[in-house]
């Protein structure tokens, strides 16, 4: 598995941007968002219980990534097509306002190294990755628990700061001076 200070892979992926008719798909690369944060993060699989709530969770705290220049970016294995049937169904999907990748040939998942051994599906695995492309904090969590949105954004503030933060650090509290 890729760690802290690895490259954040390339990848060239199709995504489900949105419902608007026309509008629906865009390509989505390492590249797209250049002198950003991102948050690339994946589930096991769509049309399932648990990871709805995930990608619900980071869209209602999107404006919280975006106040920290962080571009949020999902993916499973599914392709854009059932991204999009699923957006459709699901009412807490409809008005995501982030990319969901579609890594059908597994090349981002398998690059990461985040394919689960047995079942072949991502594990919750949350990269943050800084502007300049290195990756800066993983978190991996079994199939069956979902991941806190609230320790992602502290992990991200920390990150912004640049200076040593102390265990269960939080944005606004001092930091350590050496």
């Amino acid at each position: 598995m890729l760690t802290v200070g690895d490259r954040i892979p390339d990848f060239s992926l199709s995504a489900c941007v949105g419902l608007e008719s026309g509008k629906e798909f865009a390509t989505i690369q390492h590249t797209s968002y250049p002198g950003k944060w991102l948050l690339l993060y994946s589930w096991p699989m769509d049309f399932t219980f648990d990871c709805p709530t995930e990608i619900a969770e980071f869209e209602k705290r999107r404006a919280d990534f975006e106040d920290r220049d962080c571009q949020i970016l999902g993916f499973s294995t599914d392709t854009h097509f059932v991204h999009l049937a699923w957006r459709k169904q699901h009412p807490d999907l409809k008005e995501l306002g982030y990319p969901m990748l579609a890594d059908t040939r597994r090349e981002l998942s398998s690059a990461l190294g985040v394919l689960h051994k047995q079942e072949g599906v991502p594990l919750r695995a949350s990269f943050l990755v800084d502007p300049q492309g290195v990756i800066r904090w993983v978190g991996v969590y079994d199939l069956s628990v979902g991941r806190s949105v609230d320790e992602t954004l502290r992990v991200l503030d920390a990150l912004q700061t640049g200076e040593l933060c102390p265990c269960n650090w939080k944005a606004g509290q001092a930091t350590l001076k050496v």
